[in-house]
């Protein structure tokens, strides 16, 4: 915890003073450009991996960037979604797998998750990306059919719908590969990407 205080006073001393005016514009106005939607992931910081300032992503995290495929039921995941794209009115949304990803590798190994019940039972958002991986075991393939697969869930939300009907939203597919800090685009639509 002392690491976190000590950085909060950095952001204070070095960060802020330097950022004043646009954190001053901020505190009034709220528009981000793209809603990323990444892996919870401690290593993937998505302002980092694409040098964007505060305000311009609206970021949603969940483990193995996992977006569930719309239901009536409230959730805060398409809370999040609807109001970034009805609300905020973003005009990109990226949804960002990663290399090495925890989630990934469970599924791909399947590895006995009995002991972690709400980490299987979240992890069955990642169905059809199983079913989508023609290797058993291959990580990087998984990691990459689930991003096209939550693509494809996203497409199911009724504001991300609307919004790609109207072409007022582009989806982005994005792999993060850790250890060389590259991303590779795996698919950019204004329609539902294909299977």
């Amino acid at each position: 915890m002392q690491h976190l205080t000590e950085g909060v006073a950095q952001f204070r001393r070095d960060v802020f003073p330097a950022k004043a005016e646009l954190f001053a514009q901020l505190a009034t106005r709220h528009m981000p450009h793209t809603l990323f939607i990444g892996c919870s992931d401690a290593r993937v910081v998505p302002e980092l991996i694409t040098a964007t300032d505060p305000g311009d992503l609206f970021v949603i995290r969940t483990a193995g960037n996992l977006v569930p495929a719309y239901t009536p039921d409230a959730d805060g995941v398409a809370a999040s979604i609807e109001y970034a794209v009805a609300t905020l009115g973003v005009e990109n949304i990226v949804v960002c797998g990663h290399s090495a990803c925890g989630a990934m590798t469970a599924l791909a190994r399947d590895q006995d998750l009995s002991e972690l019940p709400a980490v299987a039972a979240w992890l069955r958002h990642a169905d059809a990306s199983r079913a989508r991986t023609a290797a058993v075991g291959d990580v990087d393939a998984l990691v990459e059919q689930n991003v096209l697969a939550q693509l494809a869930n996203l497409a199911t939300h009724p504001s991300v719908a609307r919004a790609l009907a109207e072409r007022k939203v582009t989806l982005h597919g994005w792999v993060f590969d850790i250890a060389v800090g590259e991303i590779e685009e795996l698919a950019t639509t204004g329609a539902v990407p294909a299977a």
